[in-house]
């Protein structure tokens, strides 16, 4: 019931938060000078208010424009294929030359795919992207079935069929391990529509190497506890009502305690800016809780299976995964080029757990296998910001084009 509870003081409490952001908007309108400073404290705190709620909606991609070569391209977001829990989203640019199709598999972990905005648009550059744009489970009618670790591999076997032959994949964090295992079912199969490529980034393929918090915590407990603690129902207010579900509140509370000064400190310093005035800084703050604030729930399914299998059994490492009934047997991938990248910081999916791959794919030829360990980078380091601009895809863009 605590879903319940949750939602139910989310209704009672909007008022006041509705409230607060009306009032904020007439307060915008007092000309500067009358009183700035005791103006500013209180316009701080109307958007302290006016922002203590999760957003359970996915924001917007908002990439218009890519720079291509050295000419600017309009893009565009166009569905090429869906179902029920989650859209092919192709990022389609105009009078674009032909480049390498490139499938991004986003994590399914409390945010949904826009969490990889930066890591698109960067991508975009040199690449034709598609993402797997999974939609909220509290907003999917509960007949529409379940959706554990097989349904999550089932996705990307058959977006991949939806791109056609020659595409390339790129995975990061969570699904790497379904991203190996739609890769080894596909090359089994001799599939027309298996990757040219496949780039596990930060992903959790055994967590028995140098395990991390996460992974201790995975199995400090028995499976039991984390299905009768965490897995609550959709509250009836939504589309998903009665589904079973690891609701998003709870995964980012769990995010942010982990950090909690840290939280703390952003959010005094976005008050002060406030009050001050200083709306650029105030923005940037902002901007990013808008994202890190946006919480997607994980289907029950997929959450006790992704736990029990990935980082309680390490299925996959001791050659014991299986598909519908089948085995997953990485030795089958052979005429593919494959990619591991880790941080040196990242405490999260520790290093090795990733280049843990590599060891697995045995039919992968010597020369089609790139490693790289970036320095100074945390989890998030990996696909976003600097050094994934500048030291990391660099590396990645070349590994695509030399086997496209």
């Amino acid at each position: 019931m605590m879903y319940q509870a949750y939602q139910n003081h989310m209704d009672l409490t909007a008022p006041w938060r509705s409230g607060a952001a009306h009032a904020l908007k007439y307060l915008n309108l007092v000309p500067q000078g009358v009183s700035d400073k005791l103006f500013g404290r209180l316009a701080a705190a109307l958007e302290l208010i006016s922002r203590t709620s999760l957003t359970y909606a996915r924001p917007a991609y908002g990439i218009d424009k890519v720079l291509v070569g050295n000419q600017e391209l309009e893009v565009t977001e166009e569905v090429a294929y869906a179902t029920p829990f989650g859209s092919l989203l192709h990022f389609k640019k105009e009078n674009s030359p032909e480049q390498p199709r490139l499938l991004l598999v986003a994590p399914m972990s409390g945010h949904f795919a826009t969490l990889l905005r930066g890591t698109v648009k960067t991508l975009l550059q040199d690449h034709d992207v598609y993402i797997t744009d999974w939609h909220n489970p509290r907003d999917i009618p509960v007949n529409q079935g379940r959706f554990g670790l097989d349904d999550y591999t089932e996705h990307l076997i058959d977006f991949l069929d939806q791109l056609g032959p020659r595409a390339h994949m790129v995975a990061i964090c969570q699904p790497s391990v379904s991203a190996l295992a739609a890769a080894a079912i596909m090359s089994e199969d001799n599939h027309p529509a298996r990757p040219a490529t496949l780039t596990l980034m930060a992903g959790p393929i055994d967590t028995r190497i140098q395990p991390t918090k996460v992974n201790e915590f995975a199995k400090s407990k028995p499976l039991k506890w984390f299905e009768d603690n965490l897995i609550n129902y959709v509250p009836v207010q939504c589309k998903g009502a009665f589904r079973q579900v690891y609701p998003g509140f709870v995964q980012l509370t769990a995010f942010v305690s982990m950090n909690l000064e840290r939280h703390i400190k952003q959010h005094i310093d976005l008050a002060d800016h406030l009050a001050k005035g200083e709306t650029e800084k105030a923005e940037t703050i902002k901007t990013f809780y808008d994202e890190y604030f946006a919480v997607m729930d994980l289907p029950a399914e997929f959450y006790i299976e992704t736990i029990r299998d990935v980082f309680q059994e390490h299925l996959l490492p001791q050659g014991k995964l299986t598909y519908r009934g089948r085995p997953v047997n990485p030795a089958s991938i052979k005429r593919m080029g494959l990619m591991t990248v880790e941080g040196e910081k990242d405490d999260i999916c520790s290093i090795g757990q990733t280049l843990a791959a590599q060891d697995l794919c045995t039919g992968v030829r010597a020369y089609r296998r790139v490693h790289h360990m970036q320095a100074g980078v945390g989890h998030y380091g990996v696909f976003s910001g600097r050094r994934w601009n500048n030291e990391i895809y660099p590396l990645l863009r070349d590994f695509v084009h030399v086997n496209s």
